[in-house]
This record gives C-alpha cells, sequence and structure tokens, in this order.
C-alpha cells in the first residue's frame, strides 16, 4: 500500500489540518500518518488559540516514521515557527524524502494569521528535496512573491518569482476572488499551465488548501507526475464541496467521504 505523512497542526472541528489530511489521504486510498506541529482551539467560526509543540518532540515524531513506515509522499501545513520550520527541513534532508507538497498556511479561512513573521523569513531561505509549493489563497501567494496579485498576469509572475525563490514548482490557487476556480501550476523551465475549473456555489470552504494539498500528496504517492497529480486532486476536492455538506455556524467543513462506498456507508 502506498503511504504519505502530514506535517500540520491539529484542527479541533476536524475540517482542516491533518484531520483533514488524514480523512483526504484516506479516501484516496493512501495509508495516512501524521506529525503534529501544533494544537489549535478552532471551530468553522475562527481560531481561539495555538499551542505549539517543542522542536524537539515534533523531530521525534518523524524519527519515529521514518525509521518505521517510510512515507512515499509528504504534505506540510501550518508550521507557525522559525524552529519548527528548521526542524522539518532538517529531518526532511536527512531522510532523503521525497514528493513533498508544502502548503504555506499563514492564513485560516476565517482571517485568523497562523505564521509569525520570522517564520516567513525562515521559510523563505529553507528549501527540502523537491517539493511543490501550493498557495492555496491569493493572500499567501503575496506574502511569498512579495507582490500585488490582481490579475492572472499577476498570478503568473507570483509563480514565477516564488518558483525562483524557493527552487520548486508553484501551484497558485485562484480560489480567493479572483479566478475563482482556476488554479496555475508553475514548473521551471516549463509552460505554465493553467486547470480551469467550475466555481461550486459552496460558501463551506474550511480546510479546502489542506484537503488539496493532501490530494496532490496522495496521487504522488500513487507515482503519478506532477501534473495529473494536481488534476486528479482538484477533481477530488470539486466532489467534495459539490457534496454540500453543511455544518457549524460559519465556514463549514466539506465532505471528504463523499465517493466511500461500500459495507460502511450510510
Amino acid at each position: 500500500m502506498y503511504t504519505a505523512l502530514t506535517i500540520a497542526g491539529s484542527d479541533s472541528s476536524g475540517g482542516a489540518g491533518i484531520q483533514a489530511d488524514i480523512k483526504t489521504m484516506t479516501a484516496n486510498r493512501v495509508y495516512a500518518m501524521s506529525a503534529i506541529t501544533a494544537l489549535t482551539a478552532q471551530n468553522t467560526t475562527g481560531v481561539t488559540d495555538i499551542m505549539e509543540v517543542t522542536p524537539k518532540f515534533l523531530a521525534e515524531q518523524l524519527d519515529s516514521i521514518f525509521t518505521d513506515i517510510n512515507p512515499d509522499a509528504i504534505k506540510t501545513g501550518m508550521v507557525s515557527s522559525s524552529e519548527l520550520i528548521e526542524t522539518i527541513a532538517d529531518k526532511l534532508t536527512e531522510y532523503h524524502a521525497k514528493n513533498i507538497v508544502v502548503d504555506p498556511v499563514m492564513v485560516a479561512t476565517s482571517g485568523a494569521r497562523l505564521i509569525s513573521e520570522e517564520a516567513i523569513g525562515t521559510f523563505h531561505s529553507s528549501k527540502s528535496g523537491q517539493s511543490l509549493n501550493t498557495s492555496t489563497y491569493i493572500p499567501e501567494a503575496e506574502v511569498l512573491s512579495e507582490m500585488e496579485i490582481k490579475t492572472e498576469a499577476d498570478m503568473e509572475k507570483a509563480a514565477e518569482v516564488i518558483c525562483n525563490t524557493l527552487g520548486c514548482a508553484v501551484l497558485l490557487k485562484g480560489g480567493h476572488q479572483l479566478n475563482d476556480a482556476n488554479d496555475l501550476l508553475f514548473q521551471k523551465g516549463k509552460e505554465p499551465v493553467w486547470f480551469h475549473g467550475k466555481r461550486i456555489d459552496n460558501p463551506n470552504t474550511h480546510g479546502t488548501g489542506c484537503t488539496l494539498s493532501s490530494a496532490i500528496a496522495s496521487n504522488l504517492a500513487k507515482r503519478r507526475d506532477l501534473e495529473t497529480s494536481v488534476r486528479y486532486a482538484k477533481n477530488y476536492i470539486s466532489g467534495a464541496l459539490a457534496a454540500m455538506l453543511d455544518l457549524g455556524k460559519g465556514s463549514g467543513p466539506m465532505n471528504h467521504a463523499f465517493a466511500i462506498e461500500g459495507e460502511y456507508e450510510g
């Protein structure tokens, strides 16, 4: 069985973070493992508190995983401090990790800031292996590219800047007012690829970035190439949104199990 690892924060409401990642990986038929970077007190209306793990404990989690069940792909999510970013980069280098999908979780769907300014600087300087950077929202891409994004041309320029800065392929998602369902894949030395999607009128988008990046990692784990993995992942997240799950008082979660069938359904 193919395996995937999520290195991310916990979402107590279950819609984002490691909970969304594990659901997504399981739905995409890979064995899911997790290393927790932080505990959050949050629900569909916002984040009220964050408690980080220590770098030592995160390192021990990663050692435990890599020395036993080596992951075929890795997704990183919420990492809010420089020390934790450095720990992850060091461990992924030490274990020669492959198929790394980096989801730079900087702003929650509710608008809450989830990363320090110092950590953003460390993120820029930490390069580990061959990775895909998924900027789920335009605001995060603006932070990483240090430019304002208003048009499709801006998206292509920002993706190129991030690609050159971080030395990796970039998936820049439109889903924040601009190009709502259209995403851009930028790989060095290749023509940019646009993924045109149909906008799904669903206000419940909690955890979309976590879900997309985990779905990409799942498909990379199954030996699919990057462009194909993104295409499969977009189809999966479209199905999860189209299931129209409606929970909570704010921006609710998606139905990650929309395609699970069989004896235990219903």
